[in-house]
């Protein structure tokens, strides 16, 4: 009986204080609940999530559907006209605040050969041995011991799975203390993110009215290098460019026709170089325009805790591109990359030819200056100087024989870049729930180099929004080998605790 009323006691004083947990309540909580975590971690990412099959995706809509309707949250699947995104949402009567939260629940595909594991849909405990080689250890482990250092392995394992099952871990946590947000929560799970959400634009303007929130949350991508805590207020767009240059009609015998057929991809290579000079910056007049930063901007990058050295060494770089002073500075900036080049055949395969094609695809990451349309158009024009004739399709015969070097380009957009003030009442917010939960203000990125689709959000729904990245920045995400660390795992947990123990209802938000 006596341990009983200790323990009715406790959860009355964690009750009471509901909105101000600190630091030791959020262990506490986080110690207790973190192994139920590990369990939902393994079960969320046993299933394969490759958007390109829609029978897999399926599968991870029905368990999202079931796990939140277990815990008293209501569920929508909004129609897209393919895969649908699924709304879930914990009503708080008492409050007018929403809270709207991103996940994305679909994976990149997997080499299964370059796994180092006998599935990457079957995670696995790994430690690392002294020649730093990662070993896989047996996973009964983590009932009787931890090591922060330890890593779970698997497809989605930071992203964007394990972030899913810190939240359910940490609202379970929270419920079961008898704690619950001071505002409503809504939760948007995207299962197309990998596929460049193509149906997400428009139906967040379909579906605004449901969507309604006033600040959006984005649980995504990964901690600061330092791996302190981190908040990131933006995120760079993204855009595609697909060329293809042409030769003869066929490939056709180096030894006959070298010299004489143009090669298409000597046309690519000296199309592509003439686009940036040396230093890696962009010579397309305009390219840059719209971007300049101010002193108390040049602070807010000069204040990350980036250690440069340490960046080139890891990537083994002698040199860096010259777009930016530092790395922040760097992806202020839009990017113009060459994601990949084809032409002909390699190695054992190679053919003495002269290739009949040459494609490239470029990405343009975006940052909220850049207008990719009017970036788009400035390439084409520079493509068109450089002696090039555009088409769309490949060219006929007509063409061929009209225009001595002809491109075909084709382009994407799939969503703009955003960016969400520091001193904005949403960062305010965070940074007060973070400080509670770590002791110490989290390192403050102002747009991060990787893309999510955010805007279509912000444009529609007029609210800002931040990342709350909580996993390890070397997960291998998008590789093989992906894992993620079991104490930003449990470093996860409790930051979320912190964010959905933190009161709103006082929090000054623009009107919409």
């Amino acid at each position: 009986m006596k341990k009983l009323l200790i323990g009715a006691m406790a959860l009355l004083s964690l009750q009471a204080q509901s909105q101000t947990l600190t630091i030791a309540n959020l262990e506490k909580l986080t110690e207790s609940s973190w192994q139920d975590g590990i369990s939902l971690l393994k079960e969320i990412v046993s299933m394969p999530n490759d958007a390109f099959f829609p029978e897999q995706i399926e599968v991870n809509i029905q368990w999202c559907e079931g796990q939140f309707q277990q815990r008293g949250w209501t569920t929508e699947r909004l129609e897209t006209g393919g895969i649908p995104l699924l709304l879930v949402g914990k009503q708080n009567p008492k409050s007018a605040k929403t809270a709207l939260f991103y996940f994305h629940v679909d994976g990149q595909a997997v080499d299964r050969s370059r796994w180092q594991q006998p599935d990457p849909y079957t995670p696995v405990l790994k430690e690392q041995q002294a020649n730093g080689q990662w070993e896989i250890i047996p996973i009964e482990k983590l009932q009787q011991e931890y090591n922060p250092d330890w890593r779970i392995y698997a497809r989605s394992s930071s992203d964007d799975k394990g972030p899913l099952a810190m939240f359910i871990t940490a609202w379970d946590a929270l419920n079961k203390a008898g704690i619950s947000p001071d505002y409503s929560v809504k939760i948007i799970l995207d299962f197309e993110e990998e596929q460049g959400s193509p149906k997400l634009p428009g139906a967040v303007n379909q579906y605004k009215e449901k969507l309604a929130a006033d600040l959006m949350l984005i649980m995504d991508g990964p901690r600061h290098t330092s791996n302190l805590p981190t908040l990131s207020y933006g995120a760079r767009g993204i855009s595609e460019i697909f060329l293809t240059t042409y030769g003869p009609k066929l490939p056709q015998h180096s030894g006959h026709y070298g010299n004489y057929a143009p090669n298409p991809a000597l046309l690519m290579s000296q199309l592509l170089a003439s686009m940036k000079d040396e230093e890696g910056r962009v010579v397309i007049p305009g390219f840059y325009d719209g971007i300049n930063l101010s002193a108390e901007e040049r602070a807010i990058l000069n204040a990350v805790p980036d250690d440069e050295p340490a960046i080139k060494k890891r990537l083994g770089l002698g040199r860096t591109d010259q777009v930016g002073a530092s790395y922040q500075e760097s992806i202020q900036y839009p990017s113009l990359n060459i994601r990949g080049l084809k032409s002909a055949w390699i190695g054992p395969e190679a053919r003495t030819i002269v290739p009949d094609v040459a494609l490239a695809e470029m990405d343009m990451r975006l940052v909220p200056e850049s207008d990719p349309k009017r970036l788009i158009q400035l390439i084409e024009e520079h493509i068109t100087k450089q002696g090039f004739h555009i088409v769309r399709q490949d060219p006929t015969d007509e063409e061929r024989m009209n225009y001595p070097k002809i491109v075909k380009v084709n382009t994407s957009i799939s969503y703009q870049a955003f960016r969400t003030p520091l001193n904005s009442p949403a960062g305010d917010w965070l940074r007060k729930a973070m400080t509670r939960a770590f002791d110490l203000a989290p390192v403050q990125i102002r747009i991060s180099g990787g893309s999510i689709p955010i805007s279509p959000f912000v444009d529609a729904l007029g609210i800002p929004a931040v990342t709350i990245p909580t996993v390890n920045a070397d997960n291998n995400q998008h590789s093989p080998n992906e894992n993620l660390r079991l104490g930003n795992y449990k470093e996860g947990i409790l930051t979320i605790m912190s964010v959905l123990s933190e009161p709103m209802e006082k929090m000054a938000l623009p009107k919409k």
